[in-house]
């Protein structure tokens, strides 16, 4: 067996590009946009939604950062750019209708901008919770969806 260092292996590898067909796979709203569900990779936090056009979501699986469409400013952004509070891209994924986009990330500082660590920390809603063995059990002639 010989040993191949890093820097062999890198010169020997083939160049990577992400999945070309995916942004013509999505499901873009009528005004050109997808919302972007922003997860920590190894936690599963959610830590923010911001939307992407076709453009910022080509950025965001070529550059390894992620990039939304500001609806506000009508400009992209990166994220961290000027706060430093960057999210670095380790796998994104289309929904089963491909109208959404979960991108999971490696997040550096907080995530909102209003400096907590996710965009939903700050208003926690009431809710009637529902126990597993108090749910209804799924009608089997709906493959269990309803």
């Amino acid at each position: 067996m010989t040993y191949r260092d890093d820097e062999e292996l890198e010169r020997d590898a083939e160049p990577w590009t992400p999945d070309a067909a995916a942004v013509d796979r999505a499901a873009f709203n009528a005004d050109g946009l997808l919302p972007a569900v922003i997860q920590q990779w190894d936690t599963g936090e959610v830590l923010m939604l911001g939307w992407m056009d076709r453009e910022a979501m080509r950025r965001t699986l070529t550059e390894g950062r992620v990039t939304f469409w500001s609806r506000s400013r009508q400009e992209y952004w990166r994220k961290g750019d000027t706060s430093g509070h960057a999210q670095y891209v380790r796998s994104a994924a289309l929904d089963c209708d491909a109208d959404t986009l979960l991108v999971q990330v490696e997040q550096v500082g907080v995530a909102c901008h209003t400096g907590t660590r996710t965009c939903f920390d700050g208003d926690p809603l009431e809710v009637v919770t529902v126990g597993v063995g108090s749910a209804p059990a799924p009608d089997p002639r709906s493959g269990g969806a309803r």
